[in-house]
C-alpha cells in the first residue's frame, strides 16, 4: 500500500502560501506538488537531490503517491494530468520517463491554444476556460494538472444579519440566540461565531484580503460586520465547530462543514481562525497540521471551561445557568458565524523553493538541450449558504532558451512621398528557374495617391 506523503505536502503548502503571502487567495500546492512528482523520474544527479528536497520524498515515493491519486480518481475531486511533447521531439529520449507515469496521466502532441482551453474546462467543471500559460513555438514539453470539487452541504448554513460579525454590545439584550452575558454560573451557552475571521471577540481579525487596520483591534466594532448585509450561522445540528491548540498560531477556532458523500466518500471543508496577530502562514499551517485528523474528529480540542469568560480574538465565550444532563453537570456548545467568500486567482510558480525551475532543468537534461520553464496556477473558489466549490490547473512548460542578450534595431519605412512600383514574375516551375523568373512585368511611378475603397475595408470572401 501506498503512504500519501501528507507531511511532505503540508511542508510544500508552506513555501507555496509563503510566496503568495497574506492577500486574498486560493491556491492548491496539491495541485502543484503533483506536477512535480510527475516530473521527478525524469532528474538525475544533483536536480534529483534539489526536487527531492522541495517535494520532502525522493522522486519514487512522490510518483509512487501521485499514481495512487491520480489511478484512484476521488468522486468529489475530479483530477487529471497530462504530459504533451512538440511534434518532432525525439520520443526515444523520452520512452522510458513517460512510462512510469500514471496510467490516467494523458499524453501525446501538444495542443494548440484552444486545446489547451479545452483541456482546462473540461476537467474543472467549467470554472476555469483558459489555461494558465500560453503555447508558443518555444514550448518543448507541457506538463498539467486540474483538480475540481462543487458539493453541497450535507446540512446548509443559516442565514443571518452581518452584525452577527461584530463584537457584542454588553447592553444589548436582544442578541440572536444566545443573549447578553451573565456572571459565572453552573452551565453555559457559547455564543462562538466571528466567519472565517471567527473571533474570540470583538476584533474581526483580518482576511487574507486585508490588514490589520484600526478598526480591527481587539474590542472595536469595525471590519467584516459593518459591510455585510448577511453572513453564515452553523445550523444546530451537522456541523462541527470547536477550539484547538495549536503551535505557532495558538489557540484557534476551527469550524468544519461536510459535503453530502458519494460512494462512501465525502469533503470536509475547515475553516481556521486565529488571533489576527498570527501571520496568515502560520494559521495555513495550523490548519494543515489538523487536517488529516479533523476529517473524523476534533483534535487538540479545548474545553471552553479552560478558557476565560467574555470576549476575545476567537469569538465570545458566555456562561448561564441551564438544566442539562452533561456530565459533571458542565456543557458545551459551539456556533459558527463566517461570511460567504470567493476567490480567482493566477499564481507564478517560479519563484526559489517551488521546485519548478529545477523541472526544467531535469526535463532539459532528458532532451538534451538546455531549456526555461513557465510554470502557472489558475485558480477559482466559491463559499456560499448551499456549498462550496474549488478548481486549479496547474500549468509547466519547458522552453527552448532564449538566445543571447543583445542589441535590435527596428525602421519603419513610410511610403509618403512619390515612389515607384515594379511587379516582377517568379518562375520555378520543375524546381529550377525558368524564363519568367525575376522579369518585371508591370512597373509604375506613384504620385498620387487615394483614399482605400470599400472592397478595402472588409475582408474578402475569398481569395483572388
Amino acid at each position: 500500500m501506498t503512504t500519501i506523503p501528507y507531511d511532505p505536502l503540508t511542508r510544500y503548502a508552506a513555501r507555496l502560501h509563503a510566496d503568495l503571502g497574506d492577500r486574498h487567495h486560493v491556491a492548491s500546492p496539491l495541485g502543484a506538488w503533483l506536477l512535480l512528482a510527475l516530473a521527478a523520474p525524469a532528474a538525475t544527479g544533483a536536480v534529483r537531490d534539489e526536487l527531492a528536497e522541495v517535494l520532502g520524498v525522493d522522486g519514487e515515493t512522490a510518483v509512487a503517491a501521485a499514481t495512487a491519486l491520480l489511478d484512484r480518481p476521488h468522486p468529489l475531486v475530479p483530477s487529471a494530468t497530462a504530459v504533451w511533447h512538440r511534434p518532432g521531439t525525439d520520443p526515444d529520449r523520452l520512452a522510458g520517463w513517460w512510462d512510469g507515469l500514471p496510467r490516467s496521466t494523458a499524453t501525446g502532441p501538444l495542443p494548440d491554444r484552444a486545446g489547451l482551453d479545452a483541456w482546462a474546462r473540461e476537467h474543472t467543471l467549467g470554472l476555469v476556460d483558459r489555461f494558465p500559460l500560453t503555447v508558443s513555438p518555444r514550448v518543448l514539453l507541457a506538463l498539467a494538472s486540474a483538480l475540481a470539487t462543487r458539493i453541497s452541504w450535507a446540512t446548509p448554513f443559516d442565514l443571518v444579519s452581518g452584525a452577527a460579525l461584530g463584537p457584542d454590545d454588553p447592553h444589548d439584550a436582544s442578541r440572536p440566540d444566545d443573549g447578553p452575558a451573565h456572571p459565572p454560573g453552573a452551565g453555559h451557552g457559547p455564543d462562538q461565531g466571528r466567519g472565517p475571521d471567527q473571533g474570540r471577540g470583538p476584533d474581526q481579525g483580518r482576511g487574507p484580503d486585508q490588514g490589520r487596520g484600526p478598526d480591527q483591534e481587539h474590542g472595536s466594532g469595525g471590519g467584516w460586520a459593518g459591510r455585510l448585509s448577511r453572513v453564515l450561522r452553523s445550523p444546530e445540528h451537522g456541523h462541527r465547530a470547536w477550539i484547538a491548540a495549536t503551535g505557532p498560531a495558538g489557540d484557534v477556532a476551527v469550524h468544519a462543514a461536510a459535503a453530502v458523500e458519494r460512494d462512501g466518500a465525502g469533503l470536509v471543508v475547515l475553516s481556521v481562525l486565529a488571533d489576527p496577530a498570527v501571520p496568515a502562514a502560520d494559521v495555513l499551517a495550523a490548519g494543515y497540521a489538523l487536517a488529516g485528523a479533523a476529517v473524523d474528529g476534533e483534535p487538540a480540542r479545548r474545553s471552553l471551561f479552560d478558557l476565560p469568560l467574555g470576549p476575545g480574538p476567537l469569538g465570545t465565550l458566555r456562561e448561564e445557568p441551564v438544566r442539562t444532563a452533561a456530565r459533571g453537570g458542565r456543557e458545551e456548545r459551539h456556533r459558527a458565524v463566517l461570511p460567504c467568500w470567493s476567490a480567482h486567482d493566477e499564481h507564478d510558480l517560479t519563484a526559489p523553493g517551488l521546485g519548478f525551475a529545477a523541472v526544467g532543468r531535469a526535463l532539459g537534461g532528458l532532451l538534451g538541450v538546455d531549456v526555461g520553464v513557465e510554470a502557472r496556477q489558475a485558480t477559482v473558489a466559491q463559499y456560499g449558504r448551499y456549498g462550496f466549490e474549488a478548481t486549479a490547473v496547474t500549468g509547466a512548460f519547458a522552453l527552448t532558451s532564449l538566445p543571447p542578450e543583445g542589441v535590435r534595431r527596428s525602421a519603419e519605412l513610410r511610403f509618403g512621398h512619390p515612389y515607384a512600383v515594379l511587379a516582377v514574375a517568379t518562375d520555378r516551375r520543375g524546381g529550377e528557374p525558368g524564363p519568367w523568373h525575376g522579369l518585371p512585368v508591370f512597373s509604375a511611378w506613384v504620385a498620387e495617391p487615394r483614399e482605400p475603397v470599400d472592397t478595402d475595408l472588409v475582408d474578402p470572401v475569398e481569395s483572388w
